[in-house]
């Protein structure tokens, strides 16, 4: 089967990190001096949320204006090496670059490097792209791209699923999109209602933008809160994925991205939101755009096939982490683990007992939930890639299959102690153990819930 072919059309910058120490003020200024010590490049704006979506298994054409100069080289290898094709329009200037500079892992100076720079007009390949999508999403970040081809935009969004991104200084997504995504600050302005900031102020934005801009649906993203959305006959609010930690930068492009394979596929709307919601918050967890690597799959949160994930993780240079355990009742012990052993890697997959199992284990009264609800459960955690149920009492033949680097355990064990520590020596696994969380347990759950049950 062919993949679906995703095409993005917007504006594509480079982000560079630059990192040192810095030790000492400048002698002439209070500022400090940051001794370099290393560089990375990664794709930005339109071009992240291009690479996004080829981490999720689509064919990405990314139609942008690149300018002819060092940067806008360096993003093309960037992007092919990614697996995305790029249509480039040319632009008449410099290639957009923002810079930051890095002391001990902490960020003191932005520099961003642009100057006036018009895209070049529509080509044939671009419009011929377009014509042949699954699915169309534009990122755009008000450079002109987006403006430049609105016709063609607006012919896409009588026949494909189109999810528009906006940008204030762009144009407003054409009648019939299939979804628009402005992020609070942005609906706010588009609105020009005077309305507060919370959540019920978005939802009302989006209902209020939803027949001004005669869209499908409109979906205001709140950050950490979620998404308010509004639909053809109906309004909904998807919270989000309690994340600990990360990094919010490029969430947005995640939700978009993400959005528009889910709409590629045939999804609905709601589906399509709140499996965006879903995958924002993994990226977030996992450290957001700085963290992210080209070419290395992003956690999907939509339960793909654990194996493979992993597999696909491992071949583009990507840590993998698992940990198992029963997970009979969630508790926040649980939660601090499993985001304790996701911050080791690039995706985490839990390692499940199965109900059998359990009953092996913990004696015939248990597992109080089934196992595929808490499976379920889990999955919907950000911190969370994937799930594998096993049947045995320990998980060395699901190890086997996903071959994890790591392996977390939570608790006061010895590695020694672990049978799953010789299984990973078979590859160059290794286990580590993580911090005990004192006072969390199920049994103790259990046995204070029928403890008060009796006294009621």
């Amino acid at each position: 089967m062919s993949r679906r072919r995703l095409v993005v059309v917007g504006d594509a910058l480079l982000d560079r990190d630059i990192s040192g120490r810095a030790t000492r003020l400048c002698p002439d200024a209070p500022v400090p001096v940051v001794e370099e010590e290393g560089r990375r490049s990664r794709p930005g704006g339109a071009a992240l949320a291009a690479a996004l979506a080829a981490t999720d298994g689509h064919e990405v054409w990314l139609i942008c204006g690149l300018g002819r100069d060092e940067a806008g080289e360096e993003l093309g290898r960037l992007l092919a090496s990614a697996g995305v094709r790029v249509v480039d329009l040319g632009l008449s200037g410099p290639t957009p670059e923002k810079v930051r500079i890095l002391a001990s892992g902490r960020p003191v100076l932005r520099l961003d490097r642009e100057g006036p720079a018009a895209p070049g007009p529509p080509t044939k390949e671009a419009a011929e792209a377009l014509v042949r999508a699954s699915a169309v999403l534009v990122s755009d970040y008000g450079r002109g791209v987006a403006a430049a081809l609105r016709a063609r935009l607006e012919e896409a969004a009588v026949r494909t699923p189109l999810v528009w991104d906006p940008h204030p200084r762009g144009p407003e997504p054409p009648p019939g999109v299939f979804l628009a995504t402005p992020n609070a600050a942005e609906a706010a302005l588009f609105a020009r209602d005077g309305g507060g900031e919370d959540r019920a102020a978005a939802g009302r934005r989006a209902r209020l933008l939803l027949g001004r801009w005669r869209a499908r649906g409109v979906a205001v993203t709140l950050g950490a809160g979620g998404a308010a959305a509004a639909g053809e006959g109906s309004s909904f609010s998807v919270p989000a994925p309690r994340v600990s930690g990360g990094d919010p930068c490029g969430a947005g492009d995640r939700f978009a991205s993400r959005a528009a394979g889910l709409a590629s596929a045939g999804a609905s709307l709601r589906e399509t939101v709140e499996g965006a919601v879903r995958a924002a918050s993994a990226f977030v967890a996992a450290g957001g755009a700085y963290a992210f690597r080209p070419g290395v799959p992003e956690p999907s949160g939509e339960g793909d096939d654990a194996v493979s994930l992993a597999r696909r993780v491992r071949e583009r240079g990507g840590t993998v982490v698992a940990t198992g355990g029963c997970f009979d009742l969630l508790h926040a012990g649980h939660v601090r683990m499993l985001q304790a052993a996701r911050s080791l890697g690039d995706c985490l997959i839990v390692c499940l007992n199965s109900d059998a199992s359990v009953r092996r284990l913990k004696g015939e009264d248990r597992p109080l939930v089934p196992e595929e609800e808490r499976a379920a459960v889990l999955r919907a955690l950000g911190c969370v890639d994937g799930v594998v149920i096993f049947g045995e009492d320990t998980p060395e033949e699901a190890l086997r299959r996903i071959r994890p680097h790591l392996f977390a355990k939570g608790g006061d064990y010895d590695v020694s102690e672990l049978p799953e520590a010789r299984v990973l020596a078979g590859w160059g696994g290794e286990a580590v153990i993580l911090p005990y969380v004192e006072g969390r347990s199920t049994s103790r759950l259990i046995r204070e819930a029928a403890s008060r049950a009796k006294s009621v």
